[in-house]
């Protein structure tokens, strides 16, 4: 997913974005998005905090600093030209492109029709032909699928793309059509969780979770709006200040990517993280799978060549704290018992040098 060529020179007439590079604290956030992008096996993103914290700008920035990847000219699933074409009734063109990584929202009010693709009633009225038009699934495939107030999304979208992110595919049957095609893409939600809280169904399948909070100290707030009044004054000004740190970020993307499959993990590493699930009392096997998941994406991205259990902490509180059970007898929040639960399965953090 999202492999590509090295992306280092972007198409110049493309709208600037906010550089990644730029964005000021939010540390986690991300951390999350960086290690998402080099293991999109992780699960994805689900970022829940306070609006006006830089959710939507921090994915778009990400997708803009990711190298290109190729796919079939023309084709309306983003297929990989190495693999071929999964339509190829629907397309029949040949070779590479270079495309920018897709970012796809799904808005609150879409339909069921605009999320899988329906009959293309054009073709339909004018040809006589059943044609199937595709949805915002086969657009994000391979890229990112972008929900914004995920929190409120409706209950029979929930369950459209419980089903697609578990099986990497979109099946469509109806109105005469039969088909299916991939869709693999890395979920990345946001919301406010005053507004409504989020299915368990849906919850467990995110692999990171953040909270994000409006800063609080003053120098902070400061610079955040300092870097956005400049940015919005002069875009291709502002990102031309920061285009020496995007290229080392998205160099190092490509390395992390690249070395990914050569970090080893030791079974005393699997033992430390399945000994911090069973002390939380996750259900199920996710937590661990994850958790191995993003460290190993940490490691990749630090250079390491061995998973050790100081990644395994530094990655632990986005990858368990939305997988807890209710404790009715324990009205701390879900970040403060994992953080209790780390202490104690691994002791204090060692200090640094």
């Amino acid at each position: 997913m999202m492999d590509g060529v090295s992306g280092q020179t972007r198409v110049a007439a493309r709208k600037p974005v906010f550089p990644f590079t730029a964005i000021v604290a939010q540390e986690e956030m991300k951390l999350a998005l960086l290690l998402a992008s080099v293991e999109p096996m992780m699960g994805g993103v689900l970022a829940l905090g306070d609006r006006g914290t830089g959710k939507s700008t921090a994915v778009r920035a990400l997708a803009q600093l990711l190298p290109d990847m190729n796919v079939v000219p023309g084709c309306r699933y983003n297929c990989d030209p190495i693999s071929g074409c999964a339509m190829p009734d629907d397309c029949a063109s040949q070779g590479s492109a270079a495309v920018p990584v897709p970012v796809v929202d799904l808005p609150l009010g879409a339909s069921e029709d605009r999320l899988v693709g329906a009959l293309d009633l054009e073709r339909a009225l004018t040809r006589g032909e059943k044609a199937f038009e595709p949805g915002l699934l086969a657009r994000a495939h391979r890229g990112f699928l972008y929900i914004d107030e995920v929190n409120l999304l409706e209950d029979h979208l929930v369950d459209l793309l419980l089903d697609v992110a578990a099986s990497g595919e979109n099946v469509v049957e109806r109105e005469g059509i039969s088909l299916r095609h991939p869709a693999r893409f890395v979920l990345i939600g946001s919301g406010n969780p005053e507004e409504g809280e989020l299915r368990p169904q849906l919850l467990d399948r995110f692999g990171l979770a953040i909270e994000l909070r409006t800063p609080q100290d003053l120098a902070t707030r400061v610079e955040v709006v300092k870097r956005r009044d400049a940015f919005e004054r002069d875009p291709a000004a502002f990102c031309a200040t920061y285009a020496e740190a995007e290229t080392t970020q998205r160099d190092s993307l490509i390395a992390a990517r690249a070395r990914l499959a050569d970090v080893s993990t030791p079974d005393s590493v699997l033992e430390e993280a399945a000994k911090l699930c069973m002390a939380l009392g996750t259900d199920g096997l996710r937590g661990e799978l994850t958790l191995l998941r993003a460290a190993r994406a940490l490691a990749a991205l630090e250079g390491a060549t061995e998973l050790t259990v100081a990644h395994l902490r530094r990655v632990a509180l986005p990858a368990l704290r939305h997988r807890l059970r209710r404790n009715p007898l324990d009205d701390s929040s879900s970040s403060s018992r994992v953080e209790r639960a780390i202490a104690e399965v691994w002791g204090p953090e060692p200090s640094q040098p």
